[in-house]
């Protein structure tokens, strides 16, 4: 039977250092979140985000939108958000319901992209500059070394998710693929696999017998369904067969809303040049 990896108390650890470092600072760091519309799972994870933040003693600022908001009226907010001091972090809950996501995350300041997603950090990355990384992909990195995970890597997912963690496992000398769920090459490159990252959003994409014995298995899908939250990852079968895996929920969830917090003391760090020099 495979090693479960704890992301949540691996995130608790993360978390009371954060709030070791917060209390520590001459400022408080600020977050603020765009939420746009009413889908139920995006307002409970902007929750969960909120109540991170309180408990670290980040400030947290939340906007809300209605779904016909424009792109443009989320654009200005945002750059007046750019413009001010007490806020170091700023984030737009993805997805988002019809706004073009890629034009309004490109106007937030790259020093205060806190999800990692914008253009520039994902160039500065690649240069091997200081930029903020995905925190899903910080997160996901995390449960690796947890794990003690090595050898070839394989990311069933888009390529805009798996660019920062291609980059990143290449930092740690591990190669990787990238592959579809829709690919006639999946089941071939999934088993060839050492470590395994889905992030497909289709419950159960991934069974036992896909899955090459004693790999490490990270499990980023999450996917509401009427019998509760399922990952991509057929957890039953594939639990059998790997060397790690991660449960859903419990694995990379709460990691991501802590390395969030790891990047916005990242960015407070990037506009407080006194403060540039300490590690995160």
């Amino acid at each position: 039977m495979a090693h479960i990896l704890d992301g949540r108390a691996l995130a608790e650890r993360i978390r009371e250092k954060i709030k070791t470092r917060v209390a520590a600072l001459p400022s408080k760091p600020g977050l603020a979140v765009l939420l746009v519309g009413d889908d139920s799972a995006s307002h409970l994870y902007v929750s969960l985000k909120r109540q991170a933040c309180e408990e670290s003693g980040i400030a947290f600022k939340l906007f809300l939108y209605t779904t016909t908001t424009s792109e443009n009226e989320l654009v200005e907010k945002i750059q007046d958000l750019n413009q001010r001091d007490d806020i170091h972090g700023i984030l737009v809950q993805l997805p988002l319901p019809t706004q073009n996501a890629d034009h309004v995350i490109a106007a937030i300041d790259p020093r205060k992209d806190v999800d990692g997603f914008h253009p520039e950090n994902l160039k500065r990355l690649r240069e091997g500059k200081p930029a903020i990384a995905s925190a899903v992909a910080l997160g996901v990195m995390k449960l690796l070394d947890e794990a003690k995970a090595h050898g070839n890597a394989c990311i069933v997912s888009s390529s805009l998710f798996a660019a920062p963690l291609q980059i990143l496992l290449k930092e740690q000398v591990i190669d990787s693929v990238v592959v579809q769920a829709e690919s006639q090459e999946l089941a071939q490159s999934v088993r060839a696999a050492d470590i395994l990252i889905v992030a497909e959003g289709i419950p159960g994409l991934i069974t036992g017998p896909m899955v090459k014995p004693g790999a490490t298995v990270i499990d980023v899908g999450t996917t509401r369904t009427d019998e509760g939250l399922r990952g991509d990852v057929d957890f039953e079968s594939v639990e059998k067969i790997a060397g790690a895996i991660t449960p859903v929920p419990g694995g990379v969830g709460p990691m991501t809303v802590a390395m969030l917090l790891v990047n916005i003391l990242k960015a407070y760090s990037l506009l407080s040049p006194p403060l540039s020099s300490q590690p995160l």
